[in-house]
């Protein structure tokens, strides 16, 4: 039977860099005698999902062209759409000792992650990172603005602290992976490769399928999203970031176990997979909507929910932002090239108590007075302060699990409320 799913972003199929049986444990011993440079977490989500296929058609780090086209206007030097650069920084004694030509390996915290040819290497000035974050994290919220982006940028927003702390050069080239590190013995069953989801999207005949972010624990407004696109799709893919996060966002475990809870209390398992993915956070907003958007059709997914604040930090981008991004992105016209996963833009969601449910703005004629506003923010806000949770926010069964670990922390990182997750700016 022939699949009905979207077909991987790139035109190539699914690019999976990732090597296993004996050609692993050759490259793995050949490693060993190669020059060890140390990643960073981010890089090493970022060579997981180069070995899954999560990123195709990328086979490896970006080249200065790459970067500057993705940073510019959404395209790698090809062509093709995409929406955040993917590159690996070297410090500059490292990057002094590595020429073009030359064979890496990619080690983190003592385990070989990768080998990589180097096809090129590029320094990376302060006003190029600078550069960079204006392109990809400066968006149209009130703490972006001209006056204000460099002011409070570098110490509040850690996409931005993580592009500025980056090292002095890039290199660029085509990696061999060796390893999926911790995520298939930590998460079986929920950590899922492309390659998988799509098996399991055509074992149940599916040929639409949407796909919900999350890094925070499911409230009722996620529920409500998920269950909308499930009763126009085939079923939904609810995928989880089990990478890093950043202080005081809930650990991945946690929240896999809480959508467990609610998918065995209030869905129809036939419709849902709970599933999680290795890359970290990089709180780029809007261009990061995109790049969910990007992988997810890997996985198998042409249907994007994108939420009202999806990927964002603080006040830095505009209520909606991420929606809207989706209308600038280019087209080609051809379809190898072109982002074909699509957005699902829906109004913000909140339980109304005049309506007696969930509802949008699209939907219910009511006042804020009347609306339980839901964020995933003002979850962790109120959980992390001990304070009650408001009726009709969440479900007692999730709630119970999220007191239980909150009640186990023994260093509570304070919650920095902002005006998309108070309903102020509603």
């Amino acid at each position: 039977m022939s699949s009905k799913l979207v077909a991987p972003h790139g035109g190539k199929g699914l690019v999976c860099a990732l090597l296993e049986g004996a050609a692993r444990e050759a490259e793995l011993k050949k490693a060993a005698g190669l020059k060890q440079v140390e990643v960073s977490d981010r890089a090493k989500g970022d060579l997981i999902m180069m070995g899954i296929g999560g990123f195709s058609p990328l086979t490896g780090f970006m080249t200065k062209a790459d970067w500057k086209g993705v940073c510019e206007n959404f395209q790698m030097a090809d062509g093709t759409f995409w929406p955040v650069p993917i590159t690996l920084d070297v410090s500059a004694a490292d990057a002094a000792g590595i020429n073009v030509g030359d064979e890496i390996a990619l080690v983190r915290k003592g385990e070989t992650f990768a080998t990589m040819k180097v096809t090129e290497k590029f320094e990376m000035t302060e006003a190029d990172k600078r550069w960079e974050c204006e392109k990809v994290f400066k968006g149209e919220g009130e703490e972006s603005a001209d006056d204000k982006f460099w002011e409070i940028a570098p110490k509040d927003h850690p996409g931005v602290i993580m592009v500025l702390g980056q090292k002095e050069f890039n290199l660029a080239g085509p990696v061999k992976v060796l390893s999926e590190g911790e995520y298939p013995k930590e998460y079986p069953g929920v950590y899922l490769k492309p390659a998988q989801t799509r098996a399991m999207f055509d074992e149940r005949g599916w040929a639409n399928v949407a796909a919900l972010q999350l890094r925070n624990p499911m409230h009722r407004s996620h529920e409500f999203l998920a269950k909308i696109a499930i009763e126009v799709c085939d079923g939904v893919l609810i995928h989880s970031l089990i990478g890093n996060l950043k202080p005081g966002d809930i650990p991945a475990d946690v929240r896999v176990e809480a959508i467990k809870i609610l998918i065995d209390h209030y869905f129809v398992k036939e419709n849902v997979i709970n599933a999680g993915y290795p890359l970290d956070m990089r709180y780029a907003g809007p261009r990061e909507g995109l790049l969910h958007a990007t992988f997810r059709q890997n996985y198998g997914v042409n249907n994007m929910l994108i939420g009202r604040d999806h990927a964002g930090v603080g006040d830095f981008y505009g209520l909606f932002e991420a929606q809207q991004i989706f209308d600038r992105v280019p087209y080609t016209g051809d379809a190898s090239k072109d982002l074909l996963c699509k957005p699902m833009k829906i109004d913000w969601t909140f339980y109304c108590h005049k309506c007696d449910g969930m509802a949008s703005l699209r939907t219910c004629p009511h006042t804020k007075e009347d609306r339980v506003i839901l964020s995933g923010t003002k979850l962790r806000k109120a959980l992390s302060d001990g304070a009650p949770v408001v009726d009709h926010f969440g479900r007692e069964e999730v709630l119970v699990r999220l007191r239980a670990y909150y009640a186990g922390l023994t260093e509570k990182v304070e919650v920095k409320m902002q005006g998309a997750a108070s309903g102020a700016a509603m």
